[in-house]
């Protein structure tokens, strides 16, 4: 059975279609994913999941329940780390870990997850005096307390130094390697292809594509991306019609030009700049990626 199976959920606010219609399921023991911009309807998706949220339509089964009717039940079997959390700003790492802990009537597991989220130097600290990247390990620490089956991690690296987000990772890599299910709503799409076994891309309110990582990018392209700093006197219309190019984007501050046939493109494009006098600064040659995926397929990157 699907730890998590979802069909036709739907959630509104007012005018607005928060959650229209998605369907997917979660298969024990994987790292499932749910990418999209803010607003996409992600994080409402999830609090419907453990419970926070009643839903509008739809079937939603956790663990076998209905988070519904079965909050309670779920929520003995789950781990949650909210974006956004309101803790005990007295309470020391210890002292916290224990509290939460002794709510699923357990004790004494704080020394190990303290150890296990790197927060060894931050043992006699204060809530209120650790760094935002150290509460969020914080966060993902007081989900783990009650041994959960299932740990919904919503963005959990968000604020973290690049150091500390990869030791985040093997955090997860660890739950997997218990048996844990971990569903994962992230802004990283390094985050996403590292960790997760499959990913749902979503966008207002529906999900627009569903795979593996992988093969979303094979399922979309083909081609690789000739990459440089965007200058003035060159825009995407320029790039199109040149030889083998399938596509090109502005993303952010940067140019991406997907070619069937990286030589014969670069050849026109280094002949172009020339003709135009025009600097092609940090140029590289790199494979599409998740990001490519979802403004193909959105028109937008995945922080708009």
């Amino acid at each position: 059975m699907p730890v998590i199976e979802v069909e036709g959920l739907r959630k509104r606010y007012g005018a607005i279609a928060a959650v229209d219609g998605v369907n997917f399921q979660v298969d024990r023991g994987e790292v499932f994913g749910m990418l999209g911009p803010n607003g996409a309807g992600k994080t409402t998706t999830v609090e419907i999941l453990e419970g926070l949220r009643p839903r509008d339509g739809g079937t939603v089964r956790v663990l076998g329940l209905d988070p519904s009717h079965a909050a309670r039940a779920i929520k003995a079997r789950i781990g949650v780390q909210l974006q956004q959390v309101a803790l005990f700003p007295d309470l020391k790492v210890p002292e916290i870990i224990e509290l939460f802990a002794s709510f699923y009537g357990r004790g004494g597991v704080a020394g190990g997850l303290i150890e296990r989220l790197g927060l060894q130097e931050r043992r006699t600290a204060r809530v209120k005096e650790l760094s935002g990247g150290q509460q969020q390990r914080l966060s993902v620490a007081l989900a783990a307390v009650n041994d959960p089956e299932l740990v919904f991690l919503d963005e959990p690296t968000t604020g973290m130094d690049p150091q500390a987000r990869r030791n985040l990772w093997g955090v997860v890599e660890q739950f997997k390697s218990e048996g844990r299910t971990v569903f994962l709503t992230t802004h990283y799409m390094e985050e996403a292809e590292r960790l997760c076994d499959r990913v749902a891309v979503m966008d207002h309110g529906r999900i627009i594509a569903l795979d593996a990582p992988g093969r979303l990018v094979r399922a979309h392209f083909n081609e690789d991306a000739i990459e440089f700093a965007q200058c003035d006197g060159l825009s995407t219309d320029d790039l199109r019609p040149l030889p083998e190019v399938t596509s090109a984007a502005l993303e952010g501050d940067r140019f991406a030009v997907f070619s069937a046939r990286v030589p014969e493109t670069m050849a026109a494009l280094l002949d172009l700049a020339r003709a135009r006098k025009l600097p092609l600064e940090d140029l590289r040659v790199r494979h599409a990626t998740l990001e490519d995926v979802f403004l193909k397929l959105t028109g937008r990157t995945l922080r708009d």
